[in-house]
């Protein structure tokens, strides 16, 4: 009877340690929605997955989440930076996309040089810098065949007076990019500075065969294609 007993407790701790991580995430699902109601529910759901995906492949834990949603228009604000430890939204934002991904809607992703087009995934930021588009972000792509050459690509966060909102009510949308997600130069710094030194950045469209081949929103084995209607915000 006791080794029964032990045997029952035993299980029981094994489904609660297991169960925490999907717990947490649940939990963390539901406080970005809260803080960002305007938000694609689906959006939100996929990259708490990534996150949590890559903190199970044994990646460093994050303090903050940006993600964009490419399938909103330039002229609406789809960039939103999320404190996860606070779990409040600290930016949402206009964000650029690439000239070659399309005008106001983004409908083209490249991962290939010179491509001047937006690359779909998860990213972890690097170190800061001031180059030729002022203070900027660098960002390491981790999707192989997705974003993994941006990098060399020098697609980084930057601010660019291109994105504006005055720009967006005269031509139909904001200016374009080379395939960098640039923001508002008044925000850019303080953005920048949030955003650095290890956190990440999630970049959606409903891309089929993103959706279906990303090993950090697949990570369970199972593929989330069914996600992948546009501007559904549940």
């Amino acid at each position: 009877m006791a080794l029964d007993r032990f045997d029952f407790l035993f299980t029981a701790l094994l489904l609660t340690l297991v169960s925490v991580p999907a717990a947490y995430a649940d939990s963390l699902e539901a406080a970005l929605l809260k803080a960002a109601p305007s938000a694609n529910a689906k959006v939100i759901g996929l990259a708490v997955r990534a996150t949590q995906c890559s903190l199970a492949q044994g990646k460093a834990p994050v303090q903050r989440l940006a993600i964009i949603d490419y399938s909103l228009p330039s002229t609406e604000q789809r960039l939103w930076v999320f404190d996860l430890k606070k779990r409040k939204l600290l930016f949402h934002e206009l964000v650029a996309h690439g000239r070659n991904s399309g005008e106001n809607m983004a409908v083209k992703f490249s991962n290939q040089n010179e491509s001047f087009a937006t690359s779909l995934g998860l990213y972890r930021t690097q170190s800061s810098y001031v180059g030729q588009n002022g203070y900027s972000l660098r960002m390491e792509g981790l999707e192989p065949g997705f974003n993994d050459n941006a990098f060399e690509r020098a697609i980084v966060i930057h601010g660019a007076p291109y994105v504006s909102p005055v720009l967006a009510r005269a031509n139909g949308r904001i200016g374009r990019s080379l395939g960098c997600p640039a923001v508002r130069p008044a925000i850019a710094h303080k953005l920048i500075d949030s955003m650095k030194d290890g956190q990440l950045l999630f970049s959606y469209y409903p891309d089929q065969r993103w959706l279906k081949s990303s090993s950090y929103i697949n990570c369970g084995g199972g593929t989330v294609a069914a996600a992948s209607t546009p501007n559904s915000r549940q």
